[in-house]
């Protein structure tokens, strides 16, 4: 999963640096051939997306050495944290739910990814198998019990 991420911020990362060396200079140029800079909106919406660009280049790369830190040697076995696969019950009503615990450039919420940083995936971490988690939402506290869980240790194996 690790390296599914930074494959992706990979990708990311090269699709936003062709377009700040090579798209947006071009459409820049063009905008300035129009004249007027003060009130040319071309020219100013270039600007915009090239300020976006460096700043999501920036934060990618930030990412991509915080990644690059993680160690799955020293993520515990019996205990969610990244990459785990966990199985609750909803105390109130019964339902089960499974969900992946995944870092937020890599959620994908159809195939049940949640965000380590969402109030779920806070009070999840560090849980095992049998734990109560009360979790405060907008719309309440709920509470649940992990029932099953599979680590990052389990799925690589």
């Amino acid at each position: 999963m690790l390296e599914e991420i930074k494959a992706r911020l990979s990708e990311e990362l090269e699709r936003l640096g062709h377009e700040l060396n090579v798209v947006l200079p071009t459409v820049i140029r063009k905008a300035v051939e129009l004249g007027d800079l003060s009130e040319n909106a071309e020219y100013q919406s270039a600007l915009d997306r090239q300020r976006f660009v460096q700043a999501r280049i920036h934060q990618i790369t930030q990412r991509m050495s915080e990644l690059s830190r993680i160690d799955v040697k020293h993520l515990p076995v019996d205990r969610v944290g990244f990459g785990s696969r966990v199985r609750l019950r909803d105390l109130a009503t019964g339902e089960e739910v499974e969900y992946t615990l995944v870092t937020g450039d890599f959620i994908d919420l159809d195939a049940g990814h949640i965000s380590m940083a969402s109030p779920l995936g806070q009070a999840l971490l560090g849980r095992a198998v049998g734990d109560e988690v009360p979790v405060r939402l907008p719309a309440g506290e709920r509470r649940f019990e992990v029932i099953e869980l599979a680590t990052i240790h389990d799925m690589v194996s």
